[in-house]
């Protein structure tokens, strides 16, 4: 069973999402000029709203301003403007973290089952002594460090630029310039100057919340996988593409439910 390849179909769903609803745009505008006889203007199918399912119609609020907006709010939870702030920066902070876990999974995982290092499979990672600090130790220091910067983000999104107030961050501010709630930068958070001018980073935003949503699907794979197989993604993956025929995720549900 390969995250690899379920991720690419996903990925491959989402990422050609625009490109299909122009096509079927553009599809639709010339049967109804040749139909009507009349001259349509070709260019306004590049004009149409991608969204996540191609001819839906997006709710009112999704007005596709947001980074990524396909229009994608089943249950409506974004009809309050407020709530609607909140879930995007919810959804940034997940994917950020997914992006990370998925690098941090593959790469440890790569070192294991090549013999680099002995390190546990990833889910089994947390149950692991150290011995430079004992399991309490860690866990109160990093609740208060994670603590410390989540409560600063927060602030940050209550009051945008408040966190970059003057002795706000033990004279640290200029290293990390916020440009907007949730677009940390400065030399520390942004050391490539990427999207300096924040205003018209968009391509940035949408590339990160796509390739973030991305690692969000890939995340709930490995739980799946870790769930049925006990075994990591490198694992999964090289056992599939050893018999790609008979070692495929419906092989292994079928198999773990007998």
């Amino acid at each position: 069973m390969s995250v690899f390849l379920r991720g690419g179909i996903a990925g491959g769903f989402f990422l050609r999402s625009r490109d299909y609803s122009a096509v079927i745009t553009k599809r639709r505008i010339s049967s109804f000029g040749a139909v009507t006889g009349r001259s349509v203007n070709p260019t306004a199918a590049t004009e149409q709203r991608a969204t996540w399912l191609p001819g839906l119609e997006p709710p009112p609020y999704l007005d596709g301003k947001l980074a990524g907006d396909y229009g994608f709010d089943p249950l409506g939870l974004g009809e309050d403007p407020k709530n609607l702030k909140w879930y995007v920066q919810a959804e940034l902070v997940h994917a950020r973290f997914a992006m990370l876990g998925v690098a941090g999974i593959l790469f440890t995982d790569l070192l294991r089952t090549t013999g680099i290092s002995n390190l546990p499979v990833w889910y089994e990672a947390g149950a692991t002594k150290f011995d430079f600090a004992s399991t309490k130790t860690l866990i109160v220091v990093q609740s208060l460090l994670m603590g410390f910067a989540e409560i600063k983000r927060y602030m940050d999104f209550v009051t945008p630029g408040s966190q970059a107030a003057e002795g706000s961050f033990f004279g640290l501010e200029a290293a990390l310039e916020g440009l907007e709630p949730g677009y940390p930068g400065g030399p520390l958070l942004n050391p490539l100057g990427l999207a300096k001018d924040i205003k018209n980073a968009h391509d940035w935003k949408l590339k990160e919340i796509k390739n973030g949503r991305l690692a969000m699907m890939a995340m709930l794979g490995f739980f799946i996988q870790a769930s049925l197989t006990h075994t990591g993604p490198i694992d999964n993956l090289v056992e599939h593409l050893s018999n790609p025929w008979h070692k495929t995720i419906i092989q292994t549900l079928f198999t773990s439910a007998s």
